[in-house]
């Protein structure tokens, strides 16, 4: 009898200590509609490609993970919109342009944005040096600019001027 108080005891203690020691769970909360999970799509069917892009403040839109927004675009949905998009190409599960460079003039470019389907098309093509700044002159329409190194030339990287279509 006394054996069978003891490990009730202990098996009391163990419980207690149990309830103490697990962290408390509170819920989520519930993200508001700036927070979307998915911010917008890039699509590029000549080389495959369907990829989530991130909202400029999520930690997913970073280049080690994802296609990135860099942080000096102005939104499709702007007046004179320009939108900057990076990402690696090379090999590995990360060289989402990898096949960039078969992109060619008058190639299309759809971006899924606000549940609307924006169509650009390719209109410039070049390389320059890689030092962090990318040299395009504005253009009348919304323009979307494709970014990632050059698969050809080491300390280049490769543009992809893109304009929307009407």
């Amino acid at each position: 009898m006394l054996k069978r108080k003891i490990t009730l005891i202990l098996l009391l203690l163990l419980i207690i200590l149990n309830i103490i020691l697990t962290p408390k769970i509170t819920p989520k909360k519930q993200k508001n509609s700036k927070e979307k999970t998915e911010y917008m799509t890039l699509i590029i069917k000549k080389i495959n490609l369907k990829e989530k892009i991130y909202n400029l403040n999520d930690k997913r839109n970073n280049i080690e993970e994802h296609v990135t927004i860099l942080k000096e675009s102005i939104m499709p949905d702007k007046e004179n919109s320009i939108l900057f998009i990076a990402a690696h190409s090379g090999t590995g599960k990360i060289a989402y342009f990898e096949r960039l460079d078969k992109l060619k003039e008058g190639d299309e470019i759809v971006l899924i944005y606000n549940k609307k389907y924006i169509k650009y098309y390719v209109k410039d093509i070049w390389e320059e040096n890689k030092n962090g700044y990318i040299n395009v002159n504005k253009e009348k329409e919304k323009q979307l600019i494709l970014t990632t190194c050059s698969p050809h030339k080491k300390n280049k990287q490769l543009i992809i001027n893109c304009i929307k279509k009407d």
